[in-house]
């Protein structure tokens, strides 16, 4: 089993740049495929960026070219660098770890970190 704990969310202005991380513990990291998922009040949880466990990255259209999603496994530790942030960015970002054991699916969640955009 893995813990997982989001940092670095806050209030921003429009057009700043935040970065999110995400520490585990408790398994070891680099089997884990990992994500940033968001859910914004009234909206379903929707996946923003992932990276799988030999660094293969994919992102939502709507945060190309604006966030990367990256993992440093000496330090168990997942970000999400943001910039040109946008009020539709505002949302409880949280963090994803997924792994395979046996055939069985292992997914956990953070508790999330809220990142606020506005002016």
């Amino acid at each position: 089993q893995v813990q997982l704990v989001e940092s670095g969310g806050g209030l921003v202005q429009p057009g700043g740049s935040l970065r999110l991380s995400c520490v585990a513990s408790g398994s070891i990291f680099s089997v884990y495929d990992m994500a940033w998922y968001r859910q914004a009040p009234g909206k379903q949880r929707e996946l923003v960026a992932g990276i799988t466990r030999r660094g293969r990255t994919n992102s939502a259209d709507s945060v190309k070219g604006r966030f990367a999603i990256s993992r440093d496994n000496a330090k168990n530790t997942l970000y999400l660098q943001m910039n040109s942030l946008v009020p539709e960015d505002t949302a409880v970002y949280y963090c994803n770890a997924v792994t395979s054991i046996l055939g069985t699916p292992h997914n956990y969640w953070g508790q999330g970190t809220q990142v606020t955009v506005s002016s």
